[in-house]
């Protein structure tokens, strides 16, 4: 860092509103058009270099997977060991390269997809993920926006972060990028997670490859079009596109692996941290590995809830985005005074709820990721269907024949330990347990026993008392934790998010937290004036 750069103080971006008649709906609908047509061609990108295997992967909606929206070429070895001595040769330079200059690529980047490339990455993500108009916005353009902005307020924060200085010395702080590149796996369900995880280190002076779900290709490789757009140096993202157990291997067998930004499912997470430990004697340093993996997040009702609070935050929670979010509601906790009314009212919500194709702007929900998400889905419905003490109070129906829909279901138990309460399902399947208002206090501790996973809680109650019990028996039980709202829709700069146990590592993408894990601090004293004689005072006659 070159002395105070002053970079513009970020805000959030704004979220729009996308209704009827607004200037965003219609440059989204002919964004949308104009896409419905298109099978683009996508490449891995090695040193600015676009590579075609030949070898094709069809990435299709999943709301109509007789649509083909592009085809992926997928990096054979030598791709994936060109992209490993690409990313040495661009070390070299981006590690030196000034902050400003860094930074002045990310923040070019969130003009831009705040401005001209808003609507064809939102679109992308609706037609490539099944997200609405309103789950796309939130995430591919707002959230995006907002990494990169407010990750060059932290990284300023961080470089400013400097020892105290002795008379006649003066003390430094290098805040170094790590040796190596980073190796980012990005998941399918939010493009800007897609966005943050290459980037966040490649602001702090690192180089990333980035290995892009296949069910989200699409969006991925629009956002790294804005990246190049911006400026970013050929080399210093290395856009790869594979078969995951291909890439990974090569790439964690190399010496100069650095470190690994991760979000996705926590078996895969734990085969990379075994991986990475039994290569352990093999690196230049020990990698770094940051890793967000899955949740089991839960709402939990006071007898003194606002009835229509929790219904709407339950509701909201569970099946925007088809529950395929990480911090989406998927067990509640409801005492028995409530239920009858909770019911009620949520049986009238997912009534009226839409699903279908989501450039239809009237549905609320689009269709699940792929078939295999589908198939898992459907298997733990079919199965509830015919268990004792399990009741499908809403939906349960799974078609597959245009698209992979799964119907947003609520499921209630006598059981608060059945599969569905302490399963990951990734769906849109809330599983309610009732029970007992006076064992309020019990059913704190059930919460916390009832999963290995601690991403995201959200408690409602109008009895402050209630909220700081809660508050301190679940302090371990989620890493986002919310008092009367629900467990989705985390803010950059906001809510930092992360969770522990088996949900990840806890490094707070969105915060200054995971900045720091992207550097390696060298400690430097200057003596200005260094002492001329061995001898200390004590040392003297008497």
């Amino acid at each position: 860092m070159s002395g105070a750069v002053n970079p513009p103080r970020p805000r959030n971006e704004p979220v729009l509103g996308y209704a009827p008649g607004s200037a965003e709906r219609a440059s989204l609908k002919a964004a949308l058009a104009a896409m419905a047509g298109e099978t683009v061609d996508i490449p891995a990108v090695v040193g600015g270099k676009e590579i075609r295997s030949g070898t094709t992967h069809d990435v299709v909606s999943p709301h109509d997977h007789r649509r083909v929206l592009a085809r992926s070429h997928q990096a054979d070895a030598a791709t994936i060991q060109a992209a490993i001595q690409s990313s040495r040769e661009a070390w070299r330079d981006w590690s030196a390269t000034r902050f400003e200059d860094r930074a002045a690529v990310f923040l070019k980047a969130a003009d831009l997809l705040a401005g001209p490339w808003r609507a064809r990455v939102n679109a992308a993500t609706m037609l490539g993920q099944s997200k609405t108009a309103f789950q796309a916005e939130i995430d591919s353009a707002c959230e995006l926006i907002d990494f990169w902005r407010f990750n060059v307020q932290f990284a300023e924060r961080l470089y400013q972060e400097q020892p105290e200085s002795a008379p006649l010395t003066w003390n430094r702080m290098d805040h170094r990028p790590l040796e190596g590149f980073v190796y980012a796996i990005t998941p399918f369900n939010f493009t800007a997670i897609g966005g943050n995880l290459p980037t966040a280190p490649a602001l702090m002076g690192n180089v990333a490859i980035w290995k892009p779900s296949h069910t989200a290709l699409l969006s991925n490789y629009y956002v790294f079009k804005v990246l190049e757009e911006a400026g970013l140096p050929p080399g210093v993202i290395n856009f790869l596109p594979g078969e995951s157990v291909q890439v990974s291997n090569a790439l964690l067998a190399d010496r100069s692996l650095g470190g690994i930004h991760f979000t996705g499912s926590t078996a895969v997470f734990h085969t990379l941290w075994r991986t990475v430990g039994e290569n352990l004697a093999g690196y230049l340093s020990y990698p770094r590995i940051v890793g967000e993996t899955g949740g089991k997040d839960f709402v939990l009702a006071h007898p003194s809830a606002d009835v229509d609070a929790l219904v709407v935050g339950l509701v909201r929670g569970a099946y925007e985005y088809q529950g395929q979010k990480c911090s989406a509601a998927s067990r509640a906790y409801v005492p028995a005074s409530l239920w009858p009314k909770v019911k009620e009212r949520m049986l009238a919500m997912i009534a009226e709820i839409r699903m279908g194709d989501v450039t239809d702007f009237r549905n609320f929900m689009g269709a699940v990721i792929d078939r295999r998400a589908f198939d898992r889905l459907a298997g733990y419905l079919a199965r509830a269907k015919q268990d004792p003490g399990v009741t499908i109070l809403a939906g349960g129906g799974a078609k597959a024949d245009t698209g992979y829909f799964v119907e947003p279901t609520l499921i209630q138990v006598e059981d608060p330990r059945y599969r569905t309460m302490c399963e990951e399902l990734f769906g849109p399947v809330l599983t309610a347990y009732v029970y007992p208002d006076a064992r309020w206090t019990e059913t704190l501790a059930l919460v916390d026993q009832t999963s290995p996973y601690a991403l995201t809680g959200a408690v409602f109650a109008r009895d402050r008392r209630a909220l700081a019990e809660a508050e301190a028996v679940l302090r371990y039980s989620a890493g986002n934790f919310y008092l009367n709202d629900k467990p989705t829709g985390a803010v950059v700069g906001q809510q930092p998010f992360g969770g522990a146990r088996a949900s990840g590592t806890n490094d707070k993408a969105g915060s200054i937290l995971n900045l720091v894990r992207w550097t390696s601090p060298r400690s430097i004293k200057e003596t200005f004036v260094p002492p001329q004689d061995y001898r200390y005072p004590f040392m003297g006659a008497e």
